[in-house]
């Protein structure tokens, strides 16, 4: 969706303040990765949407496109992508602006860019862009009104032209041009920026203007980028942070609220009603500045769906997914990219052949072996996994190698039962617990529009050896209301199930159909059997060859089984775990 959509949206129905986040593309891909599960958790704040910075000349391009694509599909977060003229000939910024178009992304921001630091003056590539302008005007030319445009502004100035009146001249014309925001660079001088707005105005931009704000976490980085900006420092700023310059958490308090005092100040003029929060890839700073203006996401928002929705090119109007991945919505996202069967608007079709193909994904476990190490530490026997296992439930553990996020609150109410599973060595590896009838706002198992009804079956999904899966098959081969699927590394599946996928989660809403979002199904099974057997090869793999740990896992991924069991009288909440009294 367009940031200028959105934002009229949500201030037409609600006067409550907005954000946004910028992050920058690191340069590891371990940091990458650790970004990811940063913009994750910030995607509960509740963010209008976010954007990534672009590389002068292209750096790292690709790095940047393969970011926008996974915080649109995989994340779910509304992502605006930089886009650069420096450095960039015209057939570099087309395939930038394809990628994003396949991503699903709406959103750039169009900037002329930094001149590279080798060069005295910014001059244009042969075939490129002089200015922003004609960049907006290209990128209006090849895709007509697809993409929202922003494009940015300067309140005190820049090195190259310090008269923010002709400033003012040239946004009006990237704006005319077909910009419909702009984002600000930072700033800290409040008084001064809203006079800038005023001025904007009377020149005739009317589009939203968002401001650029940089939260405070030291002094020292506080200085070297209000220099490197050449922007104001308000004396009171300084008189404040200067005597505690060495105190970094004291620095961190007082610029806390220096920059909340700032942001609640513009909001209060009623001239602003967004703020774009330059992140530096950091959490803590700017989750403080959210907390003080009491913005952070409220617990009572309804998800419209069990899990987060992908914003994706062709997946925005998914509404149906297996349970299996419910805990690795990146690596599903992922995963499915290519089954052709998603346009047709359901969630799949067993006789498509890009079922069985996984290898397209590549590396599948995310962590480094040294992170594996750190989390996950040396398993040698049953008992190391049962810890590992109880700690995760527990909440200490914030991943395993089938889950990439922390458990949820959702295991509450079976909590107990899922303990005694994993102490007795039957280790779980996806679950979750019967509801009948919860209400749609209510905070744990809420979802869908309001005034709605959400039901689920019991699930679980199991490790196995292969004794105690001989014995629960026989045990749940007579059961009537209990359906399962059990299968090992070598594909030995055995089931009670007829064909077709069955609905574990849905949801009774006024004037809609019954919306079933979460199903079991034997050839989405088979597709994660593979990749759970995998990700155990995998982290096998993490340790030395001759290992302890090596051999144990290899033998428990190449001989254990996978068993997932769903008991289908969802007003039946402990069913599910008698199963297990003799086992």
């Amino acid at each position: 969706m367009k940031i200028s959509h959105k934002l009229e949206k949500a201030h037409a129905a609600d006067s409550t303040p907005t954000f946004s986040f910028e992050f920058f593309v690191p340069k590891t891909s371990q940091g990458v990765n650790n970004l990811y599960d940063r913009m994750d958790r910030m995607y509960q704040l509740g963010p209008q949407f976010i954007d990534i910075t672009w590389n002068a000349g292209g750096r790292l391009s690709n790095l940047t496109n393969e970011m926008v694509a996974t915080a649109q599909s995989a994340l779910g977060l509304e992502t605006c992508m930089h886009l650069t003229c420096t450095g960039m000939p015209k057939q570099l910024v087309e395939n930038a602006l394809q990628s994003a178009f396949d991503g699903g992304c709406q959103n750039i921001l169009a900037l002329r860019g930094d001149p590279p630091v080798e060069s005295e003056k910014w001059e244009a590539v042969d075939g490129g862009f002089r200015y922003a302008k004609d960049l907006v005007k290209y990128i209006k030319s090849k895709y007509g009104d697809y993409f929202d445009i922003g494009v940015a502004a300067y309140p005190e100035g820049t090195p190259e032209e310090p008269d923010v009146d002709i400033l003012i001249d040239h946004l009006k014309e990237k704006v005319d041009a077909g910009g419909t925001f702009i984002v600000t660079q930072m700033f800290y001088d409040t008084d001064n920026f809203l006079k800038w707005v005023d001025k904007c105005r009377a020149k005739g931009i009317n589009v939203p203007i968002i401001p650029g704000i940089m939260p405070i976490s030291t002094y020292a980085s506080f200085m070297r980028r209000a220099n490197w900006c050449q922007i104001q420092i308000p004396q009171d700023f300084l008189d404040q942070l200067e005597p505690v310059k060495d105190d970094d958490m004291r620095v961190r308090e007082l610029g806390t609220q220096l920059v909340a005092d700032m942001c609640q100040k513009m909001l209060d003029s009623g001239k602003i009603k967004h703020l774009h929060f330059y992140t530096m890839n950091l959490e803590k700073a700017t989750v403080m500045v959210l907390e003080r203006l009491n913005l952070p996401a409220q617990d009572s928002a309804v998800a419209p769906l069990p899990w987060r929705p992908s914003l994706a090119l062709g997946r925005q109007d998914e509404t149906v997914r297996p349970i299996f991945w419910k805990n690795r919505k990146q690596s599903y996202v992922a995963r499915t990219q290519d089954w052709d069967e998603f346009p047709n608007g359901r969630w799949g079709d067993s006789r498509s052949p890009a079922f069985g193909e996984l290898e397209t994904y590549g590396v599948l476990l995310r962590q480094s072996p040294q992170k594996v190490l750190e989390l996950w530490g040396e398993p040698k026997t049953v008992d190391d996994l049962k810890t590992l296992l109880v700690n995760y439930l527990n909440g200490k553990l914030a991943s395993l190698p089938w889950s990439d996020v922390p458990i949820s609150n959702e295991i509450e109410t079976i909590k107990p039962q899922i303990l005694e599973l994993n102490n007795r060595g039957i280790l779980t590896i996806n679950s979750q617990p019967a509801v009948n009838g919860a209400k749609s706002t209510h905070p744990v198992h809420g979802w869908g529009p309001k005034n709605g009804y959400v039901y689920q079956k019991a699930y679980l999904e199991l490790l196995v050896t292969p004794e105690v899966a001989e014995k629960l098959v026989k045990k749940l081969e007579n059961q009537s209301e209990i359906t399962f699927y059990a299968v090992n590394k070598t594909g030995n599946l055995q089931t009670n199930a007829p064909g077709g996928p069955n609905a574990v989660t849905w949801g009774i809403y006024p004037g809609k159909e019954v919306i079933q979002p979460t199903i079991v199904e034997k050839i989405s099974f088979l597709a994660w059997k593979e990749e759970a057997f995998r990700l155990g090869s995998e982290w096998a793999k993490c340790y030395p060859a001759e290992s302890e740990s090596r051999k144990f896992l290899d033998d428990i991924f190449n001989n254990w089984y996978l068993v997932n069991i769903v008991h289908n009288d969802f007003h039946d909440s402990t069913g599910i775990f008698d199963l297990f009294s003799d086992l």
